[in-house]
């Protein structure tokens, strides 16, 4: 196993800096485990729209679907994204680590195939080892879109398959980069591949955002008329 050097980048200029999934957070996302290494930049608030906050904006456009209105704030949203992980994260890190963002919900010969987290990636800085090393091999409708029960892990592992054709050289670290981490499904599912394709290599998990749930005291009683 190759050690990586130290994770933490330089605070950005508003006083954010990257945060880890520790005990108290981690009862949040459920899939997580003590030994899920996880990182994040903002909370997103669930269950409330792009007005709520300017993390919760940034997310929503980040989430444009390709050829939607208003699709040039997604392209900005990519760019916010890349400056802020390339300002966090330890540039010794990223220049030994193997990048593999988590596939999205649509294979790639999917009209809707929306690669927004390896963009963010490619921007992120160049010259990056930056491989889709996990790739979705039949399109499935997105989670936050679903009204039905979310996919389990053992659900994605029906359905992710690792690209051989990008295995080599072997990792020295890997880290999983998403936009948001809820439940940690995806995560957990891409680490597993990954893990059992790459044994021993360190696998780390970098989120943009992580849900938290709205404060339910903060919400507005209304008080019945008698």
């Amino acid at each position: 196993m190759c050690a990586s050097p130290k994770i933490f980048g330089k605070h950005l200029a508003d006083g954010l800096r990257l945060r880890k999934i520790d005990e108290q957070s981690r009862p949040d996302h459920p899939r997580l485990s003590e030994d899920d290494e996880c990182y994040f930049l903002y909370e997103y608030t669930s269950r409330k729209n792009y007005s709520f906050s300017a993390t919760n904006s940034l997310i929503s456009n980040l989430k444009k679907k390709p050829g939607s209105g208003g699709y040039r704030y997604k392209l900005e949203a990519i760019g916010q994204c890349a400056r802020a992980l390339a300002a966090a994260i330890d540039p010794q890190w990223l220049d030994g680590a193997t990048i593999v963002p988590v596939p999205p919900s649509r294979a790639k010969a999917d009209a809707a195939y929306d690669d927004r987290m390896t963009q963010v990636c490619r921007r992120i800085r160049a010259g990056l080892d930056i491989r889709e090393l996990v790739i979705q091999q039949i399109s499935v409708t997105a989670s936050r879109e679903s009204a039905g029960q979310r996919p389990s892990v053992e659900d994605l592992l029906q359905i992710y398959a690792i690209d051989n054709n990008l295995v080599d050289p072997p990792p020295r670290w890997i880290g999983i980069f998403d936009d948001v981490l809820t439940a940690g499904t995806h995560y957990v599912a891409t680490k597993k591949l990954l893990s059992h394709r790459f044994p021993g290599v360190s696998v780390r998990g970098f989120f943009i955002a992580r849900r938290v749930f709205p404060d339910p005291f903060s919400e507005p009683v209304t008080v019945p008329m008698l």
